[in-house]
């Protein structure tokens, strides 16, 4: 009675403290063979056909085998690439439901399931055994002990600030973080990155990808790594090397750790591809397992992917059981991993339907009926690289999505570009020409300068030029495209003047950020200078240009971290900020949600939108409660200081400065309405109305 039929009902391997079912979708095979290894990994000790398959599911229970377990699969079916099959039982798989696993990748031939070198290349056929390897997958007890006041943060949207972080990256060069816990799960939530986290006001950090990865063999060999993890194996494994001893409680007790502080976690999830790449690509996992239906193949030719992601393949979620395994996923990381949101990695490719990207997709319909994905934050990366592929402002009421518009706007503002004055007011304002529909709000569009694509935020004001060498392209990767400014030298400089106006650039984007209506995304670093140093597509470097530096950390010129605290608490003393309504102008009564109004303090025409070259955008924000304080905003991006009034408003007696990037000990100003004041070069400046 060891084996028996067990159930089809829960994909993957399930302990059930006395057995274990091992459950296996594909629609293609014809045999599915259960491997089970030693502890180590080494030895295969026996293969167990799986006796029952019902509903697509092979399946199978086993009722001495417990936690710890590792295992893997073999999968029979034709080999006939052209129709879409590629079935090799030579090649043991990765269960796609694997909780844990054991052993890294060893890249070799044999991970291929046809034969390199090959003239017919993957027309050939290839019959090594690859298992020695290969990881394992490894039964898991999911029990874990929260606690009892164990309680998630629930930040409302309009009260978040995102921190987008590396797990290793963030900790790395943190000597204040023990030296075990540096580059670990555990690392995040050691009191000092704590401390730092709350001192900056985030609310919630977003973790680039932790689902367990694989490095690319072209980056091995070249002695470098996958990095980002953008180049997912596993979607329900938390990724090992954060936490070798046990990862997935060493990411549980993390979450705990920030809960505990009033942190979010947020996932960066990859779902459009694998790492198995295109036709030539490794066979480790969905390849193996039914190739025609994980994967988009070209309707003319099966052979070939249908690659939506400029990795080589696109996962297919029109089909219902891939479809479930990436809800299954979501809702493993919610209810057993206690996390508190996603940002979906080219997010469209997930919506795609035969004619393209459908905003009622079987994906987003799904997550929008969800009951355990109803409170988790859902934050799209807009687009992918298929034809119609930039959906920004395209998504349900539901989703908020990374606003690349307020990116481009900024950054080309602030590095000196002028007739920008319309573009920067609507992106300070929510993005209402993206946004303001169907009944979304504010929250919909996640402003950000940098993210971790890209230069940091003190790199935009230092190069003018991109510098990848590192990289091993010959620096033909990364964008060209960064709408970036070094004023005068490429790269670190002496010169005190160049120095201080670099760090009020800084100062500019971070209090624009802030101020700007919409969520607010930070780039851990940013705060302190961090540098890559020229490097805009950091994706390969597990070292100094890839970690944070946080050698700017107390440094007069480089520590922003006290200005960005400040500029939180701004968002909280002004709920007109956060407000989640749409601005209007002047109604007829003499109210207004915003007012544009000219360096003479005169509400804008269409003349005065027109300037040419206008680099001067000033407004007034009214509070949007009762006796509270309107705030005005002046935003100079000219390279000269520029005169203007103080609005006259008669219901607010005085003007008393809050803001000014161009003053590190702000002296606090009390001027009248009407009174002249000068912006100075390329600055933020605000003021508070007092009430009559």
């Amino acid at each position: 009675m060891r084996l028996s039929a067990g159930t089809p009902s829960r994909l993957g391997a399930s302990w059930d403290g006395r057995g274990t079912n091992f459950a296996l979708f594909s629609a293609n095979a014809t045999k599915v063979e259960l491997c089970l290894f030693d502890g180590q990994g080494r030895r295969e000790l026996e293969r167990i056909e799986l006796p029952e398959y019902n509903e697509h599911v092979f399946h199978g229970y086993l009722n001495d085998v417990s936690p710890g377990q590792l295992y893997g699969y073999r999968v029979h079916g034709p080999y006939e690439p052209e129709q879409g099959h590629r079935f090799n039982a030579h090649k043991l798989l990765l269960d796609p439901y694997a909780k844990k696993l054991a052993g890294r990748l060893v890249w070799s031939d044999a991970h291929f399931g046809y034969r390199t070198g090959s003239s017919r290349e993957d027309l050939s056929f290839d019959r090594r055994d690859n298992a020695r390897g290969m990881p394992k997958a490894v039964v898991v007890d999911e029990s874990f002990n929260w606690g009892r006041r164990e309680a998630r943060p629930s930040i409302p949207w309009e009260d978040t600030i995102f921190y987008e972080a590396h797990v290793k990256g963030l900790t790395m060069g943190r000597k204040d973080v023990p030296a075990g816990l540096r580059g670990t799960y555990r690392g995040l939530a050691a009191p000092a990155m704590i401390d730092h986290l709350k001192r900056l006001g985030v609310t919630s950090i977003e973790l680039l990808p932790v689902h367990a990865f694989v490095d690319d063999r072209r980056l091995v060999e070249m002695k470098l790594v996958n990095y980002w993890g953008y180049n997912t194996l596993s979607f329900f494994a938390p990724e090992a090397r954060y936490g070798a001893d046990n990862p997935l409680d060493a990411f549980r007790t993390t979450v705990a750790r920030l809960h505990d502080a009033g942190i979010e976690v947020i996932l960066d999830v990859v779902y459009n591809h694998t790492a198995e790449g295109n036709h030539l690509g490794p066979t480790l996992c969905y390849r193996g397992i039914d190739n025609a239906s994980y994967y988009w193949l070209m309707p003319d030719n099966a052979r070939y992917y249908d690659d939506f992601t400029g990795c080589g393949s696109s996962l297919n979620l029109t089909h219902p059981r891939v479809l479930q395994m990436v809800m299954d996923s979501l809702r493993y990381w919610v209810e057993v991993c206690h996390v508190d949101g996603f940002r979906f990695d080219l997010a469209t490719e997930l919506a795609r339907g035969p004619n393209g990207f459908d905003r009622n997709s079987s994906f987003l319909t799904a997550i929008r009926q969800d009951p355990v994905l109803a409170n988790a934050k859902m934050i799209a990366e807009p687009w992918d690289l298929g034809m119609g592929g930039y959906q920004v402002g395209a998504y349900p009421s539901q989703w908020s999505e990374w606003n690349d518009k307020y990116r481009s706007a900024m950054r080309r503002y602030w590095a000196g570009e002028g007739s920008l004055i319309g573009e920067v007011s609507s992106r300070m304002t929510g993005s209402s020409d993206v946004f303001n529909h169907d009944g979304r709000k504010q929250r919909s569009g996640i402003n950000h300068v940098t993210v971790h694509d890209g230069f940091p935020l003190a790199d935009l004001f230092a190069y003018n030029e991109k510098h990848n060498e590192a990289n091993g392209e010959d620096n033909r990767d990364g964008s060209g495209d960064n709408h970036s400014n070094n004023f005068g030298v490429e790269g670190p400089t002496d010169d005190p003047q160049i120095v201080a106006l670099r760090r009020q650039l800084r100062k500019n984007q971070l209090a624009c950020l802030y101020l700007a209506q919409g969520v607010p995304l930070l780039l851990a670093g940013d705060e302190v200078g961090n540098t890559q140093g020229g490097n805009n597509n950091a994706y390969c470097q597990d070292n100094e240009i890839g970690w944070v530096s946080w050698d700017g950390l107390g440094d007069k010129d480089d520590d922003l971290t006290d200005f960005v605290g400040h500029m939180a608490q701004m968002r909280k003393r002004f709920p007109q900020i956060t407000s989640q309504k749409w601005l209007d102008g002047r109604h007829a009564d003499g109210s207004f949600g915003v007012l544009w109004l000219t360096p003479s303090a005169e509400e804008m025409t269409e003349t005065d939108w027109a300037f040419p070259d206008g680099r001067f955008l000033s407004y007034v924000l009214s509070s949007n409660e009762k006796g509270g304080n309107p705030l005005f905003i002046v935003l100079n991006a000219a390279p000269e200081g520029i005169p203007f009034k103080l609005p006259k408003l008669t219901e607010f007696k005085s003007w008393r400065q809050v803001l000014n990037t161009a003053d590190d000990n702000l002296s606090i100003a009390i001027l009248p309405p009407g009174a002249d004041v000068d912006a100075p070069p390329r600055s933020v400046i605000a003021f508070a109305g007092t009430p009559a």
